[in-house]
Order: C-alpha cells, then structure tokens, then sequence
C-alpha cells in the first residue's frame, strides 16, 4: 500500500489531523503510524484526529491509533471525531471509547 494521507490543520481546540482514506487497517497501519508521526513533530497541544472519511478500522488499525495516542502522550492529549457508525461500534465493543475522548464532529477552524 502507498503512502497514507493525512492533512493537518490547526482549530482553537488543537492541531485537526484528517485521515484522508477509507481504512485503516493491517496493511494501512503502518503508513498511518509514520504520517501521523511527520505531523505531530516539533507540535505542541491537542491533537483532534477526524476520522470522517474512514469507514473501516480492524484490530491492526485500532494499534495504530493506540501507538500514535502514546506516541503523544504525557505532554499531548489524543481525541478522536467523527466516527463512522462501524469505526464507532469497534472503539465501543474495544471499550476505547473509555480511553479516548470522541468528538462527534471535528472543531471548525479558528
């Protein structure tokens, strides 16, 4: 699988990352780990991933954004927005939904 997209923006709540792909998943995990890291570098503040555009997450995907959460923390927190109803349904059956704060809507910019 190619490079992922993930396009960054800043909000008044923190740095907005949009995954710009359908899944995350074990072939995609990767890729997502490495542009989550190129656009977290040297930041500082919340971090806000808007999940809107993916509809799929496995087990895989799911480590992906646990590892990019602890890539972050102390200093960082990581949110998640804008759950696809079947992203939703695994980050609840997972009970990551008590892990991670989740926005039903990513912030508007500032």
């Amino acid at each position: 699988m190619g490079a992922m997209r993930i396009d960054a923006r800043q909000s008044p709540a923190g740095t907005v990352l949009t995954v710009d792909a359908p899944r995350i998943d074990a072939a995609a995990a990767v890729a997502f780990k490495d542009a989550f890291r190129a656009c977290v570098a040297g930041g500082d503040g919340p971090v806000i991933l808007d999940l809107g555009r993916v509809e799929f997450v496995d087990s895989s995907g799911l480590g992906a954004v646990v590892s990019a959460m602890k890539m972050l923390a102390p200093r960082r927190r990581l949110d998640l927005a804008a759950l696809h109803p079947a992203v939703d349904r695994v980050f609840r059956l997972t009970r990551m939904d008590s892990v991670f704060a989740i926005h039903d809507r990513a912030p508007a910019d500032g």
